[in-house]
């Protein structure tokens, strides 16, 4: 069953964050590509310095009943998705303790050479807590590679995961129509086969 809003929410806040080459903004227009057909007034943001391979990204959408602001305040999301574990920690004041899903990418884009602490799974993991009660970690970039070799579709595998977990209110039928309609025709196969791997590993 598809998660719906109720009366009470009347719009569905989600963030997403990574690094540039990771397929954010792809994931963002997917995102808002369902919503669209779903009916939803929605509104998105791109907040970033460099987005190219390696730079922070960080990428708003709101969806509802009416929605007149493309920006996530802070402790107001409903669901944040990190591509990338590091940038989940910078993302972390978004998030609420009773409201907000932290669907995490068990993924590191920086190695014991980079300058700065390089934290730990479980250290992100325990920090990420103090910020939301519901905490997902996922294998999505290693899970996408074992069955494709396509580690840049970890996003499109994390779509499906909140899909089949009904930590969105868009069905998966939305969402495929979405994947059709955005992702270029040559790759649309390989991203619907990513974005169903999620039932296959449950």
């Amino acid at each position: 069953m598809t998660k719906i809003l109720n009366s009470r929410q009347k719009d569905f806040n989600i963030v997403i964050v990574g690094t540039g080459g990771q397929g954010l903004i792809t994931l963002l227009k997917i995102l808002a590509e369902a919503a669209m057909l779903r009916g939803f007034s929605f509104k998105t943001s791109e907040l970033h310095g460099l987005s190219q391979r390696g730079g922070s990204v960080e990428c708003h959408l709101r969806f509802g009943k009416e929605i007149h602001s493309p920006l996530v305040m802070a402790g107001k999301a409903d669901l944040l998705f990190a591509l990338e574990q590091n940038e989940a920690l910078r993302a972390c004041y978004y998030g609420s303790k009773e409201k907000t899903t932290f669907l995490v990418n068990k993924f590191s884009v920086f190695s014991a050479g980079s300058s700065g602490e390089v934290l730990s799974v479980d250290k992100i993991s325990k920090a990420l807590k103090k910020f939301s009660k519901k905490l997902i970690l996922l294998d999505a970039a290693d899970s996408v590679k074992k069955e494709t070799g396509a580690v840049i579709s970890a996003g499109i595998y994390m779509l499906g995961y909140a899909v089949f977990n009904n930590l969105i209110p868009l069905s998966s039928d939305l969402v495929l129509e979405a994947i059709v309609k955005t992702v270029p025709e040559k790759y649309s196969e390989l991203n619907k086969k990513v974005f169903k791997l999620p039932l296959k590993v449950q």
